[in-house]
Formats: C-alpha cells, sequence, structure tokens
C-alpha cells in the first residue's frame, strides 16, 4: 500500500500539478494583448475574424475531453480520444488490481516470481498512466488546433479539379 501512495505521490507532483500550472497560467495570461477579439489585420481596410476561440476550445477539453472537439465540430476526433482514455484507465485499473494480488502474495508467501509479477504489473501501470496523460494533453493541442484551423478550407476547383486555397475575409 505504501508503494501504491508513493507512486500516487510522485505521479501527482510529476504530472498532474504541472498540467493544471500550465493549462490555467495559459488561460489567464494572453500572450497578446487584443480588443477582445481574435483578429488578424490582413491590410488596412480588411480584418479577419476567427469564428471559433481557440482558447475556448482548449478550456472545453479540460473540462470534458472531446467537448472543445464537439465545439469545433471535429465529431470524429470524439471516440478516438474517448476509447483512447477509456482504453489507457482500464487497463491501469487491469494492472493495478494485479499489482495488488501480486504483491499480497509476495508478502504472504515470499515468492520471487511473485515479487517480479508484481514489478512487471506495477511497471505496465505506470506506463498505461503515463499513456493517458499524454493521451489528454494530446486532446487539449487538438482542440486548440482545431479551433485555429476551422476557418481554413482547401476546395478543388470544379473547372481544373486542382485544390484551391480559401479563405474567408470578412469586411
Amino acid at each position: 500500500m505504501k508503494d501504491y501512495l508513493n507512486c500516487l505521490r510522485s505521479l501527482i507532483k510529476i504530472i498532474i500539478k504541472p498540467v493544471i500550472i500550465i493549462v490555467f497560467t495559459s488561460l489567464l495570461l494572453p500572450a497578446q494583448q487584443n480588443s477582445g477579439t481574435d483578429t488578424l489585420i490582413v491590410a488596412d481596410t480588411e480584418t479577419f475574424q476567427m469564428q471559433k476561440s481557440p482558447w475556448g476550445a482548449v478550456g472545453r477539453s479540460a473540462v470534458i475531453p472531446g467537448w472543445g472537439q464537439f465545439y469545433n465540430e471535429d465529431y470524429l476526433h470524439i471516440p478516438v480520444i474517448w476509447g483512447l482514455l477509456g482504453w489507457f484507465g482500464y487497463q491501469w485499473v487491469l494492472n493495478n488490481d494485479n499489482y495488488k494480488i501480486y504483491r499480497d502474495s509476495f508478502i504472504k508467501t515470499g515468492d520471487l516470481s511473485d515479487q517480479s509479477l508484481r514489478y512487471s504489473y506495477r511497471d505496465q501501470r505506470d506506463k498505461f498512466a503515463i499513456y493517458f496523460v499524454i493521451t489528454y494533453l494530446l486532446n487539449l493541442v487538438d482542440a486548440y488546433v482545431g479551433a485555429h484551423m476551422f476557418d481554413f478550407s482547401v476546395e478543388e476547383d470544379y473547372i481544373s479539379h486542382a485544390p484551391r486555397l480559401k479563405i474567408f475575409y470578412r469586411f
């Protein structure tokens, strides 16, 4: 039980606290000062205004993974994110249960094979915790990039059948 608590404490110190600090400080501190909306000045008379807020998408995905993708209308990303998070969470629970079984068995019998299995399941459990956190962070990155790329479109020219770049400008 002490090994599990020590591992959990170190996991919180190493991974979860910095992630929370980075997410909240990036939400509170803007990268540049603007007038309240995301605008890109193309010329003196033209401005481009984004339809989706990148940090709004990140905040939504931070609360519920996949919500930022729903906001960005990237509906096919949601089952992939939920599937990966569910699979990694399931594997973490499975390996943690096996770790506890072999830990208790090693304490009772002192068998070295139980000890090696205990270490193996603990290592696997820790790997799946890292995979889970990486998937969560990639969910946030995907929401951010999806919001930035929402207005970007490449369509096919119907005459020449070549792709063309279409950028929306609003006057």
